[in-house]
């Protein structure tokens, strides 16, 4: 069930004094905890720790949580925080320099142990009320045992004890600090990276995965519908992508899903172009490729509009042909069969047969220069592995494009995609799609300015 996650300022001391084991049944609800993110589906986090016992049988695995990035060094531009991955997976808990310490003795025998920093008051009066080591801590994420982190030493002797078992850690995370902490106890022993099993779990979206997701998508969705109706030519980039945003912080996004994209005629021709400086003119294409995260995973849309509203011959039979490029990708998909790497093939060739002197002498896949799409989900080129054929669970986009810089044309379309048992699902839909859908929305920001 969700547990959200609350806490009163006045009852810290007391909480922290009660072991984690003894969970009461009246501890008070009443004000969120900053940082500490969604509410946690503590059944979908158990679910995954056990499928983790499954794969590897027998060993023991240690998860370190994000650190706080500093102001004075890092520049940060958004949060000063984001959790790893890793951790986030296995706990929904966005807590700062957190540990967790899972025990696999055997496929259905998991102990876990949750590792989080001892509250400081002193802080608190800066950064907001933290979570403690302490039985709210219990109540909130599920995992019984909670205990300071200044314990992890003596749980990490325990584990050595147990004999010559493996030791998984994510390595690519691992600071050196957090190493040592390891070689401390496990030098000369089994130490494996835990990544490569959990970026084949993370590759199948379970469902709290996909309805994070879908929320993701529609506030990515809300912000591109808002761009296109405030777009008008001599709006600079940067007006484009303060009203895209905005969009999608009023549906609730916590951050960006990475830096927005917004390109306006030739610089719509630069995949990751994102300065957004030029001002638009009047004919120009706008190329916005931005989403919006949501509890942490990430939506990935693209949009190519005309700034005026209305577009050319030329800009709608390029876009069109984009269009039916990235339908025949999504029509050629067999649950259980079709691979990543053979839409791309796919997309490709029906590209350049239908492509008639659109692009000159040359056929236009000659200027479609990136492949057809990626994986999606905490990241925005989320793990897997591209030869898998496509199974329910699996999420990713197709976004195919043709980039014409000698005429300052480029065209790209981006949607996401969900595999069902029954098919293929489009998780963006409700993003307008066809010229006629683009300049219908924009038409409808036109009477809502007043003509303007």
């Amino acid at each position: 069930m969700l547990l959200l996650v609350c806490l009163m300022a006045a009852t810290g001391a007391a909480a922290q004094s009660r072991p984690a084991s003894a969970a009461s049944s009246d501890w008070p609800v009443v004000a969120e905890l900053p940082g500490m993110g969604r509410a946690i589906d503590t059944a979908a986090t158990a679910a995954r720790r056990r499928a983790l016992a499954r794969r590897i049988g027998t060993g023991t695995v240690l998860i370190p949580a994000a650190h706080e990035r500093d102001l004075e060094r890092d520049y940060v531009q958004d949060n000063d925080f984001r959790q790893h991955n890793t951790f986030f997976y296995f706990t929904q808990l966005e807590a700062k320099d957190a540990w967790l310490l899972l025990t696999v003795r055997g496929t259905e025998e998991l102990d876990a142990v949750l590792f989080l920093p001892p509250r400081n008051p002193a802080r608190e009066r800066w950064t907001g009320l933290a979570l403690g080591p302490d039985s709210v801590a219990a109540r909130l994420t599920g995992i019984a045992t909670v205990l300071p982190t200044d314990s992890l030493d003596r749980r990490l002797q325990r584990a050595a004890f147990l004999g010559p078992r493996p030791m998984y850690v994510p390595l690519d995370v691992t600071t050196r600090d957090e190493t040592r902490v390891v070689d401390a106890v496990f030098t000369g022993r089994d130490v494996r990276n835990l990544r490569p099993v959990v970026d084949s779990m993370r590759l199948f979206k379970d469902a709290d995965e996909i309805a994070r997701l879908r929320r993701a998508m529609d506030a990515s969705v809300a912000g591109h519908v808002a761009a296109m109706r405030s777009a008008r030519p001599g709006m600079y980039e940067y007006e484009l992508e303060a009203a895209l945003e905005a969009g999608f912080r009023r549906s609730g996004a916590d951050r960006m899903g990475y830096p927005s994209i917004v390109g306006s005629g030739p610089n719509g021709t630069t995949l990751h172009y994102d300065v957004n400086r030029r001002q638009t003119r009047d004919g120009d294409l706008v190329v916005i490729d931005a989403a919006a995260e949501w509890g942490q995973y990430t939506a990935d849309i693209t949009r190519t509009f005309p700034v005026n509203g209305r577009f050319t011959a030329r800009q709608k039979a390029i876009y069109d042909l984009v269009l039916a490029t990235q339908q025949a990708a999504f029509d050629s998909i067999k649950v259980g069969e079709t691979t990543m790497r053979q839409l791309n093939q796919i997309s490709r060739e029906y590209m350049k047969a239908h492509s008639d002197t659109l692009c000159g002498e040359q056929t236009c896949e000659t200027f479609y220069i990136h492949s057809l799409g990626h994986w999606i989900g905490m990241d925005v080129h989320d793990v897997g592995d591209y030869s898998t054929p496509l199974q329910p669970g699996m999420t990713f986009t197709l976004e195919p494009g043709i980039y014409l810089p000698d005429e300052g044309l480029g065209v790209r379309i981006e949607d996401c995609v969900l595999i069902t048992a029954e098919g293929p699902v489009w998780l963006s839909a409700s993003a307008p799609r066809t010229t006629a859908d683009v300049e219908r929305v924009m038409a409808e920001g036109r009477r809502a300015r007043g003509g303007r």
